[in-house]
């Protein structure tokens, strides 16, 4: 972001800018900080968030003292210039309780085939662990542990083996269907994330990519 650019940023009378974290992987909202100017230019150049603390009026560093730092991907402001959205690879949880975002408190959630994929599934898996919901599958499951998930996502995997035997394209997406959510049920217990795959995914992409062109 260049001097122009930073120009066009309007501060409120405090001095300060509403910035929202974003993880870049999974778009998962993690915080919502301020920035004052000199947050900002040093966010800018260290490349890790740094915002401005209203109950302390002082400058914070995230994660200087907890270690959960967030390395800084991308800023862009909105089109009234008055808000930041910073996109960010996460070292840690967002949160001080320990959880991945500060948003973790539900207040209204509705099941929408067009916004309920992977990230948004396994979002709703970890709130089921957090907060046991009475009749809740997902709730179940962790209740009863690591032996009773890893039986569902036997039983799983076996039906879309015989779901592709069988060539039949709608009992395939069923079957997948479940044996994602049970594999997702089965990362939240052990501590894997969405991420963690997707980091996996990559590293093996580019090394293949360093062997082809070797």
């Amino acid at each position: 972001m260049d001097d122009k650019q930073l120009n066009k940023l309007t501060f409120d009378q405090q001095g300060l800018i509403p910035a929202i974290i974003q993880d870049a992987d999974t778009a998962e909202v993690l915080t919502l900080a301020y920035m004052n100017k000199e947050a900002l230019n040093k966010t800018l150049e260290t490349g890790e968030t740094w915002f401005f603390s209203r109950k302390r009026q002082e400058l914070w560093h995230k994660g200087e003292t907890s270690g959960n730092r967030q390395l800084v991907k991308d800023i862009r402001f909105d089109c009234d210039a008055d808000s930041l959205l910073v996109t960010v690879g996460p070292l840690g949880p967002a949160c001080h309780t320990g959880n991945r975002s500060c948003f973790h408190h539900p207040l209204e959630h509705r099941d929408t085939p067009d916004q309920m994929g992977l990230s948004e599934l396994a979002t709703l898996i970890s709130q089921r662990r957090d907060e046991a919901k009475e009749g809740s599958y997902t709730t179940y499951l962790f209740e009863e542990g690591i032996d009773k998930i890893l039986k569902k996502v036997g039983e799983e995997t076996s039906e879309v083996i015989i779901g592709a035997k069988n060539n039949n394209h709608v009992e395939m997406v069923w079957e997948i269907a479940d044996l994602t959510y049970h594999t997702l049920v089965l990362m939240e217990l052990m501590g894997v994330s969405t991420s963690d795959i997707k980091q996996e995914l990559a590293k093996r992409h580019a090394a293949k990519e360093v062997s082809t062109n070797d």
